[in-house]
Order: structure tokens, then sequence, then C-alpha cells
């Protein structure tokens, strides 16, 4: 009943804003004839279509800051300390497992996704299954599958990332080599092709493959240390190649010192 009145009260304003309008319309036209009439009557259309156009700008914003807060309220949750002894502190929620802040982080991305479109639905989505790792792993698998061929990229992209992590952290290595080398392929900025290389170089590493996990990561660094910008300065290193180069000085001593010198960043 509630939303009936709303949606009402809507209807009517709009209609006294076109009564109005056309009212004001009609009485220069009785003034005019001809090209005149058909000239105001192009020039009403367009003054109203601008103010419906505002209008809907102006309800746009107000929902997608709406849809914003209550995503980053709901990453608040899921981020909050986690502690046996912390006390809270002002609006700052403790809680004292991960399954007890999972489970009512996942309440307030349910929220999220049954109110808001995409891209505010699919990111509500992507916690939901992150956070279901921890109380149902087999249903956060399948969800993360399924999302990693969300039509929002940037969802589809971490939800690949976070179903190859779950794989190789359940030592089903194969698997999440093959979903790391989807992602290098897929070439996204949101989890970059170096970030996947590093990862599959680390499953490379515990299936024994020493050659295949040094060569990637040789090959990573020496990308990294050549790459320049379009005005020929060096591009700094990403925090993904840097920890490449300490992986394969750690791995393979010899190998890293063919790696030409990191030059230093300008400007």
């Amino acid at each position: 009943m509630a939303n009936y009145n709303k949606k009402r009260a809507r209807e009517l304003q709009q209609d006294k804003f076109r009564d109005t309008t056309m009212s004001l319309v009609d009485r220069i036209l009785n003034r005019l004839e001809g090209q005149g009439r058909m000239i105001l009557y192009v020039l009403g259309g367009i003054i109203l279509a601008v103010v419906l156009a505002f209008f809907l700008v102006r309800w746009n914003a107000r929902k997608t800051d709406e849809a914003q807060q209550a995503l980053g309220r709901a990453i608040d949750i899921s981020t909050a300390t986690v502690s046996t002894t912390a006390a809270q502190t002002g609006s700052e929620p403790v809680f004292t497992n991960d399954r007890d802040r999972a489970q009512q982080a996942i309440q307030e991305f349910e929220k999220v996704a049954a109110k808001y479109g995409d891209p505010y639905k699919s990111e509500a989505r992507y916690f939901i299954a992150t956070n279901q790792l921890i109380i149902d792993r087999q249903k956060a698998m399948t969800d993360l599958a399924e999302l990693s061929s969300s039509g929002v990229p940037e969802v589809a992209a971490l939800s690949k990332f976070a179903l190859a992590q779950a794989k190789e952290s359940d030592g089903k290595y194969d698997e999440a080599a093959k979903l790391y080398q989807e992602l290098v392929q897929l070439n996204s900025p949101t989890v970059t092709p170096e970030t996947a290389n590093l990862r599959l170089a680390k499953v490379y590493q515990k299936q024994g493959k020493k050659k295949e996990a040094t060569d990637l990561l040789f090959n990573l660094v020496d990308a990294s240390r050549k790459a320049k910008g379009s005005d020929q300065a060096p591009i700094p290193a990403s925090s993904a190649a840097r920890e490449a180069a300490s992986e394969l000085q750690k791995m393979d001593p010899e190998r890293y010192a063919q790696l030409p010198p990191e030059l230093p960043a300008l400007g």
C-alpha cells in the first residue's frame, strides 16, 4: 500500500506538471496560427523532454549514491575486525570469529543484490560468494564459476581469480593453473596478466615444475624492466612484478642475475 501511494503521488505530480505546461502552451497557441503553432508545439515538446531528462538524471544519481553507500556498508562488515578480546568502539563492528562476520556480511550483500541493478547486484553477488567460502565452500565455488561469465567485466575477472585461488588452496593445481592461464588471456585491468602469471608461476612451483615457473617469472620481470611509456621513460614496476623478481631471486639466483638492471622511474 505504501509503495502504491508513492507511485500514485508521482503520477499525480507528473499529471499536474503536464497540465500546467500544456495549459500555458495552449494559451499562447490561441494567439497564433499555421507555422507559428507548429513551432510552439515543437518547442513545448523539447522543453518537456529536457525537464524530464533533468529529473531522470537526478533520480539516477540518487539511486547510484544510495547503492554505493549500501555496498560500502556491507564491505565494511566483511572486513571488520575479528577478535575474541577487542571491544566494539563506536559504530565499528567487531566479530569473535570469521564465520559470524561472513554470515553478517552475506546478509548485507544480499540486501544490495535484491534492491539494486548492475553493476552493484553482480558486485554484491561476488562478495556473497567470497564470504560463502567460509560457510559453504562448494556452493561458493559454484557461484564463483557462474560469476566468471558475468556481463560485468570486473566481476567476471575477480570471480575467476577468487575461484583459481580457492582451487589452489585446495591443492587442485591443474584446475587453478587453467584458470590463471585464462586470466592471462583475458588481459583484464582488474586482474592484470602480471598478477595472473605470478600466481601461475607459484602453482608451477608447487607442482615441481621449476623450469616453467622460473621461465614465467623471468619473462614477467624482464618485460616489466624494459617497459617504457609514451615519453620513453621507464614505467614503474607493479607490485606483481616486484614480487615476481623476489620469487625468482629465491628460486633461481643465477637466472635472476641475467635480468636487465632495474632502471629508476623518472618524475
